[in-house]
């Protein structure tokens, strides 16, 4: 059964590289035209971001679309971006046009083209698909070793589970892991090792506070180290550990001792 939804590919205009009046512009790779020239990619539209300078260079593009693949829609998207290498500043303005988009995931799959815009662009897709703010594939256009202006392109998937060589390479990293926060302890004790999960889950992907509680003599100390130095070596902490018995805190002693302070203050 033949999937009937149309292919939709989104992307900023190449201010540079897909510029082009002469004849000879057909014989030199274009990163947006390139993507038209595939017998095994059939775009149907084609959605281009630019700003107010490149509006003609859209109206060219579509001009150059329509003679090679004359079934693709070329429409282009103004947005307003003064600063392109300003991460806020992209962002806010990608987020604006992701949340104003009228995507329709059951008619289309979307592709967003990652080999036009800066640096900073290509990181803010990536963010916004990894957060499942934009349902699409990303896609990159590239020259081939033969230098004609087709290219090659190739579509990345950005589930890594489906990589089992990687997949294989994070389990490791996390069992080594909770090994470390285990103390190397070999225990079948599920509620034990439930719990090391747990804490390895939060200790990695959280910069919170972390409050350990238990009955005296059961760890918490040392359970805390071992946090601490996982959190080190993932360079989400620097300095060293400080253990402190807060039962031996008295008054205002305590505050200084905890928080710190400066002489003659």
């Amino acid at each position: 059964m033949t999937d009937a939804k149309k292919t939709v590919v989104i992307g900023f205009v190449g201010s540079t590289l897909d510029q082009g009046r002469k004849p000879d512009r057909w014989q030199r790779w274009r990163p947006t035209i390139s993507l038209l020239m595939h017998e095994d990619l059939l775009v149907d539209k084609l959605v281009l971001l630019h700003d107010r300078q490149h509006h003609n260079l859209v109206k060219s593009i579509a001009a150059d679309a329509k003679e090679i693949s004359p079934q693709t829609e070329v429409s282009g998207h103004r947005v307003s971006i003064k600063d392109p290498w300003d991460f806020a500043e992209v962002y806010g303005a990608l987020y604006d046009f992701v949340k104003t988009y009228p995507f329709d995931v059951e008619k289309n799959n979307y592709l967003l083209h990652i080999t036009t815009g800066t640096h900073v662009a290509q990181i803010c897709w990536y963010l916004l698909v990894d957060a499942h703010y934009l349902p699409a594939q990303l896609i990159q256009s590239s020259p081939n070793q033969h230098k004609t202006s087709e290219g090659e392109y190739r579509i990345i998937d950005l589930d890594l589970s489906r990589y089992d060589v990687l997949k294989q390479r994070f389990d490791d990293e996390q069992k080594q892991n909770w090994q470390q926060l285990k103390a190397n302890i070999s225990t079948h004790n599920k509620a034990f090792n439930q719990l090391i999960e747990e804490v390895e889950l939060v200790a990695t992907r959280s910069s919170a506070p972390i409050l350990i509680m238990g009955a005296t003599g059961v760890g918490k100390s040392h359970l805390a180290k071992q946090i601490f130095q996982l959190k080190k070596d993932k360079f989400q902490l620097s300095g060293r550990f400080i253990d402190v018995n807060c039962a031996t805190l008295r008054g205002d002693s305590a505050m200084s001792t905890l928080f710190g302070h400066i002489k003659g203050a």
